[in-house]
């Protein structure tokens, strides 16, 4: 491939560009050990992320005995500041993704990043893992205000306002991204690696990669696609 496929290629974040179940796992099992819980293994918790951290601990007590209102506020404060002070201990880009992006720089794509992860978390993580520069934006699930996280379309027409309008086309994991693609209007890409909570093919993407050697070709044909007007209805 040597031509721009899309103006605007946006990813998700966790299970998506990065795999951050281990610091995810480690903030959950701060709150389970408060809430008198044995602790989960990331496995078990990997299910369980997409929809941001309320959703991630309000599943993971619920499949342990679940709580109280009050007693939840206080474990989700927990939560957070346990996830923020150690947010890159084990995180680390999916092989392939720094390349990918790099790839799609070279082209001339503006890429950015739209997740359910608080806009604060989410720029600390990717400053710590020496990504950040790369992206045009970066929006979160709390970015545009409350309702307007994914699956909302509200973010990646944000992304798309802010990346200076064109074609785009969204990669994610779960089945948040791909209604919010779908609810924007975009071809979405689903990733196999992911924190998938069960077949990658009922998320109803356009496309699945394996791994990130497969984004362009993938890019390359759904532009080719989109663009004769053969999308989806």
């Amino acid at each position: 491939m040597t031509a721009k496929p899309f103006d605007i290629v946006g990813f998700d974040l966790d299970g998506t560009l990065v795999d951050t179940s281990g610091d995810l796992t480690a903030a959950v099992n701060v709150a389970l050990a408060a809430a008198g819980r044995a602790p989960l293994s990331a496995d078990e918790v990997r299910p369980m992320i997409g929809g941001g951290a309320k959703h991630m601990l309000r599943l993971t007590l619920d499949a342990t005995g679940g709580c109280d209102e009050a007693d939840f506020r206080r474990y989700y404060k927990m939560l957070l500041a346990s996830y923020e002070a150690s947010i890159s201990v084990h995180s680390q880009p999916f092989p392939g993704a720094v390349d990918a992006l790099d790839r799609l720089a070279g082209l001339g794509v503006t890429v950015a990043v739209v997740t359910n992860k608080f806009e604060s978390f989410a720029v600390k993580l990717l400053d710590d893992l020496g990504l950040s520069e790369r992206f045009a934006c970066v929006i979160g699930g709390d970015t545009l205000g409350p309702g307007n996280a994914k699956p909302s379309p509200a973010p990646l027409r944000e992304m798309i306002e802010r990346c200076g309008g064109g074609s785009a086309a969204f990669v994610g994991d779960s089945i948040y991204d791909m209604m919010a693609a779908r609810n924007a209007g975009v071809p979405a890409i689903a990733v196999s690696f992911g924190f998938l909570t069960g077949p990658v093919e009922d998320l109803g993407a356009d496309a699945v990669i394996d791994d990130y050697g497969a984004l362009m070709p993938t890019l390359d044909r759904l532009s080719a696609t989109w663009s004769t007007g053969a999308a989806r209805a």
